[in-house]
């Protein structure tokens, strides 16, 4: 999940503006190309030169904008039946215009989740199959790029509509472009996918404020950002002004500053060492508030000269200024923000770079602290270092910073990079994510019910599709059973199918042992179209035989699956069906031995178990080979008969300031 981080981790700090032609604008999810949806009607809000009047037409409809003070307009798109193309044109009473064009009216789905929905199919080397074409003219693609937020924002930073072709395709969710594919393929509705997803992401950072508030171990969080109730973009602003004293009276001071410690030719030879990354107690500094120099040289071979080189310090707390070659090429502010610096190509040679860096804490612990487990490893290793200026954090006048990682910090990519969609109506949504609550699987047994309810309310739909993706075998199989926060997430994804209209697939059966983010994305996305087709489209439904019920014996146990019309089948390939386990009343579980006894009953049974009294199915991070299936081919859930408490019953969320 973390080795794609720094790509994905440049595109928050680029914003690119409403599209614009003269002085029309429109919300960058507004674009050529893009999928209205149908049967809707369509709220949009632009800008253009204040007080004119604006006409709008699609198709048979024209619609009449007056532009208030500010320049903002509002219209409301009456309702179209799905088809297309269609071109929206806009015009202002000066003759200025905006149009879009090959606009297609249908299902929108958004694709969210961590990196498992947005790895993309050049990421995977996906190699093509005879069967694959891009030939999708009724299937569009929008990546959405993600950003963080305290409060929602009205506008996502920018967004990027594209027809179907080899090397847009390649280039976009994986899941999400055969979960497209699959359902253009076989009705007249044109689809359009927008993906908004970020890897190595926990659940809490895709949810609002007002469903955390309903969880009191982020009270923490919420009663700060509650208090604090301003926007980054409001945050940068107030900081630029106040450095305007701030830099010269406090905060550029010292003797690193004045003696330009980061000036090429300064003699450092006798400087302390250290290894970093690390917090500047690890050496000694534990009471030390204000500023600690580093520095250490970095060579770069010939084809590394030929354009600008990113430098990536990730998490500093609190405060940094970066030189390279006696140039500074960056600073930052906010000891949860990644710092990712980009030096010219014109201030660098091939041997002896200097890098310097100025952190500076006010209060705490401070220090270079997250490892570089992506991007270069400029950062891990041995550096000099020494103490700059001391300050007393009580006295130290502190400015209020845009801070988070957008990994970890609760609410800041919902705010910023699904809010802004609820003003367009989706179809449902297609999720993958759990990876990074693992280790809280338990409480995510409640989260993702309360996030999608919340989406749902603010999507204004109650009974909006929602598909969610269960995790794939990952990691060494067990030579005995064992306890598995990879199956506590599991259960806790299933027991979002109590709502109305969620569903879930498994990937149970397509994971891979070394790899987190398994190649056979197309059979999930298959997998999720099945189930879209019956909620949206009105196909029967095709789904994972699911436990229903079990009966004991005095040698075995009966497992009644829910097999929704189908029937059970086994692939036989070891003579008995793989990956049951049961347990007597001690609660200690064997690997069994299974078999089919009717079209929807498994028999579960160990020679050295007698009166057994649980069963678990597939209970494991890696349950290994799994044969059992219904006649579409689609493997059975995971499931457990018993109420033992779980290894993460009782962990749930704990603010971190210095989490990844």
């Amino acid at each position: 999940m973390k080795k794609i981080a720094l790509k994905l981790l440049c595109s928050l700090m680029v914003l690119v503006p409403m599209l614009v032609c003269g002085q029309i604008e429109l919300p960058p999810i507004f674009s050529s190309h893009m999928v209205l949806p149908r049967n809707k009607q369509i709220p949009i809000e632009g800008k253009a030169e204040p007080r004119t009047t604006l006409t709008i037409t699609i198709g048979s409809q024209s619609h009449t904008a007056k532009a208030d003070k500010n320049g903002v307009w509002k219209v409301n798109l009456q309702p179209m039946a799905a088809g297309g193309p269609f071109v929206l044109q806009i015009e202002d009473d000066q003759g200025r215009e905006l149009t879009l064009d090959n606009l297609l009216v249908g299902d929108l789905w958004l694709c969210a989740g961590q990196s498992n929905m947005q790895y993309t199919l050049n990421m995977l080397r996906y190699k093509e199959t005879p069967d694959d074409n891009y030939d999708s003219p009724n299937l569009r693609l929008c990546s959405v790029w993600v950003d963080r937020d305290y409060l929602p924002r009205k506008d996502v930073p920018n967004a990027v509509w594209q027809e179907v072709s080899k090397e847009t395709a390649r280039n976009f969710s994986a899941v999400g472009y055969f979960f497209g594919k699959n359902l253009v393929g076989e009705q007249e509705v044109p689809i359009g996918l927008i993906s908004s997803n970020l890897g190595a992401t926990a659940i809490e950072t895709w949810m609002g404020m007002d469903v955390l508030k309903t969880f009191p171990q982020f009270d923490e969080v919420t009663q700060k950002l509650g208090k604090i109730n301003k926007s980054f973009k409001t945050l940068d602003t107030e900081l630029e002004k106040f450095r305007k004293k701030w830099d010269d009276k406090y905060y550029l001071k010292g003797p690193g500053i004045e003696g330009k410690w980061y000036e090429e030719g300064y003699d450092y030879s006798n400087w302390e060492e250290c290894t970093l990354p690390a917090f500047w107690d690890d050496f000694g500094y534990a009471s030390h508030d204000g500023s600690i120099w580093f520095k250490r040289t970095f060579d770069l071979d010939v084809d590394q000269l030929k354009s600008d080189f990113n430098i990536v310090l990730n998490q500093i707390d609190d405060y940094d200024r970066v030189w390279v070659n006696g140039v500074q090429i960056g600073e930052s502010f906010g000891k949860s923000n990644f710092r990712n610096y980009s030096a010219s190509k014109d201030i660098l040679r091939e041997k002896g770079n200097i890098l310097t860096v100025r952190v500076f804490d006010v209060g705490g612990k401070g220090g270079i602290y997250t490892n570089a487990f992506w991007g270069n490893s400029i950062l891990n290793g041995t550096w000099k270092y020494k103490k700059g200026v001391s300050i007393d954090s009580n006295r130290f006048p502190q400015p209020e910073v845009s801070n988070g990682s957008p990994f970890s910090h609760p609410m800041l990519l919902y705010n910023a990079s699904i809010a802004p969609l609820h003003k367009l109506p989706i179809a449902g949504v297609i999720w993958y994510q759990g990876e990074s609550n693992e280790s809280r699987a338990v409480e995510y047994g409640s989260l993702l019910p309360a996030m999608i309810q919340d989406w749902r309310k603010q999507w204004s739909n109650p009974k909006m599709p929602f598909l969610v993706v269960q995790l794939a075998n990952y990691r060494q199989e067990d030579a005995e059973p064992k306890n598995s926060q990879w199956a506590e997430l599991r259960e806790s994804q299933m027991k979002a199918t109590a709502l109305e209209n969620v569903d879930i697939v498994t990937a149970i059966d397509i994971g891979e042992a070394n790899d987190i983010h398994p190649y056979n994305k197309k059979e999930v996305g298959r997998r999720l179209a099945l189930l879209a087709k019956h909620y949206n489209y009105g196909d029967i439904l095709k789904r994972s035989p699911v436990y229903k019920s079990h009966s004991l014996t005095d040698t075995s146990i009966l497992v009644e699956f829910e097999t929704h019309g189908d029937k059970l089948v086994s692939k036989d390939k070891y003579g008995y069906l793989r990956g049951f386990a049961i347990a007597g009343k001690n609660g200690e579980f064997k690997w069994a031995k299974a078999e089919l006894v009717t079209t929807n009953t498994v028999k579960v049974y160990h020679e050295n178990i007698k009166n057994p009294k649980y069963v678990r199915y597939a209970w494991s991070d890696n349950p290994g080979q799994l044969d059992l299936t219904n006649a579409e081919g689609l493997p059975a859930f995971p499931f457990r008969t018993d109420s033992f408490e779980l290894g993460t019953s009782k962990k749930t969320y704990q603010y971190d300031p210095h989490a990844f």
